[in-house]
């Protein structure tokens, strides 16, 4: 009897014991994001990053585009890390890959200003990542777009290498298989992938990205026949052949500083600056979308806010993963 007892006692223990290893264990990989994340520890966050958006905002406008591309990237390379912020001094860290050499130095600043005064009110509580995620949402709302509540928990990376870049970000040449290939394999469907191209009604890209579509298309036609050629003609007079290579032309020649539909009413027009801006429309299968966008600006926020949503749980890090960089820029000593 006394043996059984024990025996029963022993599984007990162990029953107990691998219990709490499984919570363990779900703390550290199926953690869930949520909107109050750091309602104990530092209440006033959104505040504090929003107070240090709109001061970098005062001072460039390449804020808004700068810091919600910023965020696009880091999101497909690694997860929703802060993995793109890291600077390394053998140039070998993610920001160093050549499709992320053209992300706008204002967009890290934005990252980095926004960090130091949360760290200032709350030190060592809050992630990179979550402020990066924050910022990305204010610039979105201070262009007039609509505005949403972020989902925070993230923890930061501890990778971040140039060499796992290549092939996780869409090219300006990608078809529409393409396009939703990558974004497939970040749990992000056609819809809301053609939601998230709407950022292109921001920003702006180098002459090079597209130069393929003015100068070399085909041998029978060197211009892209998709675009509308009197847009070509301004496009080839900013960007004429062997231009500097620092030249860029706005994305959306229409209403460049406002975060609206007119990316989709350009891609009607033939006014996508890229093959994969303009594929949206001239594919069938996702040219359905692209005109309810175009016409419908209500129906474009609401897809555009559970894209982004949906983006920012892309390989986060939660639990007792990564770090809570005090230094957006380095790894944690």
């Amino acid at each position: 009897m006394d043996r059984v007892r024990r025996g029963s006692s022993s599984l007990m223990v162990l029953h107990l014991v691998l219990t709490v290893l499984m919570i363990m264990g779900r703390s550290r990989s199926d953690a869930k994001l949520t909107k109050n994340f750091y309602a104990a520890r530092c209440p006033n966050v959104e505040l504090i990053v929003q107070q240090a958006v709109s001061t970098k905002f005062s001072q460039t406008f390449t804020t808004i585009p700068a810091t919600l591309r910023l965020f696009f990237h880091d999101c497909f390379v690694e997860g929703c890390d802060a993995s793109v912020m890291i600077a390394s001094p053998n140039g070998d860290a993610e920001k160093d890959a050549p499709d992320n050499l053209s992300l706008a130095g204002d967009g890290f600043d934005t990252v980095i200003k926004a960090k130091q005064a949360v760290e200032a009110q709350c030190p060592g509580v809050v992630s990179c990542a979550d402020i990066l995620a924050l910022t990305a949402r204010d610039v979105v709302v201070l262009a007039g777009g609509p505005n949403f509540s972020v989902e925070l928990g993230r923890r930061d990376g501890l990778t971040s290498q140039a060499s796992r870049v290549a092939g996780n970000l869409p090219e300006p040449t990608a078809h529409l298989a393409e396009l939703n290939s990558l974004f497939a394999k970040n749990n992000l469907t056609q819809l809301e992938m053609i939601a998230l191209s709407g950022a292109h009604t921001l920003g702006f890209s180098h002459c090079s990205r597209f130069a393929n579509r003015l100068y070399s298309f085909t041998p029978a036609n060197p211009v892209d026949p998709s675009l509308d050629p009197t847009y070509a003609q301004q496009l080839m007079a900013e960007c004429p052949q062997n231009v500097d290579p620092s030249i860029a032309v706005q994305m959306d020649p229409v209403t460049p500083t406002t975060f609206d539909n007119v990316y989709y009413q350009n891609l009607v027009n033939k006014k996508g600056l890229f093959t994969s801006d303009e594929v949206l429309f001239s594919d069938a299968e996702s040219q359905p979308t692209v005109l309810d966008f175009a016409n419908n600006p209500s129906s474009f926020s609401a897809a555009f806010v559970t894209a982004m949503i949906k983006l920012g749980r892309v390989g986060v890090k939660t639990g007792t993963a990564g770090e809570i960089r005090t230094d957006c820029t380095a790894f944690n000593s």
